[in-house]
């Protein structure tokens, strides 16, 4: 004997106001209520995962970098006196991680999980 009515599973999910602004007018483009949207975009979606662990060290230091800024900041505001080099090659270091970082992630992006 079939079941008269399908089993369904319910889940809330929340969004904040500018997100359900975005999905409401992507629904409304799509000329369909916003339920029947995100449905066919969640069970439509292909998921991408990432393996983060080989980037974790990476964004370990990334942390020590800059707590170790806010520290050099503090005592910069702290004693009024700091040399524009210090700044300067401070920022040519930053800038040279970051192209790192960069250049990691977009490796990252091309080997999905």
């Amino acid at each position: 004997m079939a079941r008269k009515y399908k089993q369904i599973h319910r889940k809330e999910i929340d969004f904040d106001i500018k997100d359900w602004e975005i999905i409401e007018r992507r629904a409304e483009a799509c000329h369909t209520d916003t339920t029947k949207y995100l449905r066919q975009v969640i069970l439509n979606a292909k998921p991408t995962f990432y393996d983060m662990k080989e980037i974790a060290p990476l964004l370990n230091g990334m942390r020590i970098i800059s707590n170790n800024i806010n520290q050099i900041a503090k005592k910069a505001n702290e004693t009024n006196n700091i040399y524009a080099a210090d700044i300067e090659k401070l920022q040519e270091e930053c800038e040279s991680l970051f192209l790192i970082l960069n250049q990691s992630l977009s490796i990252l992006r091309s080997t999905k999980v």
